[in-house]
C-alpha cells in the first residue's frame, strides 16, 4: 500500500487530496490517503467571516473564472448554484490627491488599443506620445528571465508604467516590477512582443482571452468562498483528516518518511506533500544543504483591514469598484475595494463594506502600522478613507487580518531557486513534494492546478 500524507491543509493541499483520491477511484489504486492541517480548521489564508450583516474573507475575496482548473473544478463539485459573480465598474487610481479611472480596455493597466491609450487622464500627452515606441521598436535583449519593469518601459515609457501600470501589477505580484520576472508575471507579453511586434497589438489581436462577454471575471460564492473549502472537506471521504495537529519534523529512514507531531503519534509515509509555506517546510525539513537555498526565497506582508458603515453604498462614487495608491502618496494604503459595491452578496442591507490593503512596499511606514494595535489601525484605515473618499462616520463591523511574512514573492531568480531546490530535494528526499503558492503562483486557480499536477505526478509514480 501507498502511503501519501498531505501536510498543510489549505487549497492546494485540499486540491491535492482531492484529485489523489479521484485517481485512487478511477485508476484502482492502493492508496491510504492522510491530510494533516496544524489548525483547527482547514483552508488556509481562505476564510469567510459573518460579521452583522456583512460577509469579510481572511484572504482572496475570489477566484478568477477563466483560469485553467478553477472552471473544471466547479462543475466537478457542482456548486453553480452557489456561484455569483463580481458586479463590473471602473476601477481607479489614487493620482494627485484624486481619483481617476484605469481606462477601459486595458490589462492590469496596459492599453489594449491606441484608443485606450489616448484616453486615460493617468498620462500626459508627452508619456502617451512615448509610448507608440512600442509599435516601432523591436526586442533583441528581454527574455522571460528578465524585468517585467524593465521590459514595460523600454517598450511603453516610464510615466506609463509608474502612473497607469506599476500601481496595478506591484498590487497583483506584491513587488516592485523592477524585482519581477516577466516569467512570474506577464509571460504572454513578451510573445506577444516577439510575435506582432508591438505590446499593445498583441493585446489587441489577442483581446477575447481578457474580456469575457459579460465582463465578469471573478466568481465568489453566497456564503463566501468558505463554501469552496467546505464542500471539498465533505467530499474527501477516502481521506483521514487531521486538523488540529502541528507537523514538528519529517524525518528519512531509507526508502520511508516518519512525520512527527507534538500532539499526535508519528505517522509513516512513502510519499509527502509540503503544502505549506516554505519557511515552514524549511524548518520541517532540518536540513542545512536545503536552507541556502529555501533562504533565497522571499515572504512579503499584508494587513487588510474591513470597514462596514451603516451608509447605503451609494455614497460611492458613481460606476467604481475600487482604487489602487502609487507610491509618494499621502494615504497610507495601498488599495482599497469597494466590497459591497463588488460583490453585492458581502452586504445584506447594501451598506457601504470597504477593503483596505496595507502592505510591506514601503518597509519603514509598514513597520510602524503592523506594530499597531487593531483600533489604532481602523483609525489608520478611517483617515484614508475620509481622504480619498470624503466618508466620515464610525464604522458598525471591522475585521482586521494580518498576514506577516506569510505572502509569496516572487523575484527575479525565483524559477531558478525553484529549480535548484527541486533538484536538492529529489537527491536528498526523493518522494517529498513541496506544493503551494510558496512556489507555482499565488492565485486559487494557480493552486488547484498545482494541486492537481501534483496528485497525477504521485499516482504516476512507480
Amino acid at each position: 500500500m501507498k502511503k501519501v500524507v498531505v501536510i498543510g491543509g489549505g487549497i492546494t493541499g485540499l486540491s491535492t487530496m482531492y484529485y489523489l483520491q479521484q485517481l485512487k477511484r478511477s485508476l484502482q489504486l492502493d492508496m491510504k490517503l492522510t491530510l494533516i492541517e496544524a489548525n483547527s480548521t482547514l483552508g488556509g489564508k481562505i476564510r469567510s467571516i459573518k460579521n452583522g450583516e456583512f460577509i469579510m474573507e481572511t484572504g482572496a475575496d475570489s477566484i478568477v473564472a477563466r483560469k485553467e482548473g478553477a472552471a473544471a473544478l466547479l462543475d466537478e463539485l457542482d456548486l453553480h448554484d452557489e456561484i455569483v459573480h463580481n458586479s463590473t465598474g471602473k476601477s481607479y487610481i489614487y493620482h494627485h490627491n484624486e481619483l481617476k479611472p484605469i481606462p477601459d480596455d486595458t490589462v492590469f493597466g496596459i492599453p489594449m488599443s491606441k484608443e485606450a491609450l489616448f484616453s486615460s487622464e493617468l498620462i500626459s500627452e508627452d508619456g502617451k506620445n512615448e509610448a507608440l515606441k512600442d509599435f516601432t521598436t523591436e526586442n533583441t535583449t528581454f527574455t522571460k528571465d528578465s524585468s517585467i519593469g524593465l521590459f514595460l518601459e523600454s517598450f511603453l515609457g516610464k510615466e506609463m508604467v509608474e502612473n497607469q501600470i506599476a500601481p496595478v501589477l506591484s498590487g497583483v505580484y506584491s513587488g516592485k516590477l523592477n524585482e519581477l520576472t516577466i516569467a512570474t508575471t506577464l509571460p504572454y507579453l513578451l510573445d506577444y512582443k516577439n510575435q506582432y511586434g508591438s505590446i499593445i497589438r498583441g493585446l489587441s489581436e489577442n483581446k477575447a482571452r481578457f474580456q469575457s462577454s459579460d465582463n465578469k471575471k471573478f466568481v465568489s460564492f453566497k456564503n463566501g468562498l468558505s463554501t469552496l473549502i467546505d464542500k471539498m472537506e465533505s467530499e474527501l471521504t477516502d481521506v483521514e483528516i487531521l486538523k488540529g495537529v502541528p507537523t514538528t519534523a519529517v524525518v528519512r529512514d531509507q526508502e520511508q518518511y516518519f512525520i512527527q507531531f507534538s500532539n499526535h503519534e508519528q505517522i509513516e509515509a512513502d510519499y509527502v506533500v509540503l503544502s505549506t509555506p516554505h519557511s515552514v517546510a524549511q524548518s520541517l525539513l532540518k536540513n542545512e544543504e536545503l536552507n541556502s537555498i529555501f533562504d533565497e526565497l522571499i515572504s512579503s506582508s499584508l494587513i487588510s483591514v474591513y470597514l462596514g458603515f451603516d451608509i447605503p453604498d451609494e455614497k460611492l462614487p458613481a460606476d467604481g469598484t475600487g482604487f489602487i495608491v502609487p507610491e509618494n502618496s499621502d494615504l497610507t494604503c495601498n488599495a482599497c475595494t469597494w466590497t459591497s459595491r463588488k460583490w453585492e452578496h458581502t452586504s445584506k442591507n447594501h451598506n457601504l463594506l470597504l477593503r483596505l490593503f496595507y502592505k510591506n512596499t514601503n518597509p519603514e511606514v509598514f513597520e510602524h502600522i503592523s506594530t499597531l494595535s487593531e483600533e489604532d489601525l481602523v483609525q489608520v484605515a478611517l483617515k484614508d478613507v475620509e481622504k480619498s473618499l470624503g466618508i466620515t462616520g464610525k464604522p458598525i463591523s471591522v475585521e482586521v487580518t494580518k498576514w506577516l511574512d506569510k505572502m509569496p514573492k516572487y523575484h527575479l531568480n525565483h524559477r531558478k531557486t525553484i529549480e535548484a531546490l527541486n533538484g536538492k530535494l529529489a537527491a536528498e528526499y526523493p518522494n517529498i513534494i513541496l506544493a503551494g503558492c510558496s512556489y507555482y503562483g499565488v492565485g486559487i486557480a494557480d493552486c488547484i492546478m498545482n494541486g492537481k499536477n501534483t496528485a497525477r505526478k504521485i499516482a504516476e509514480a512507480e
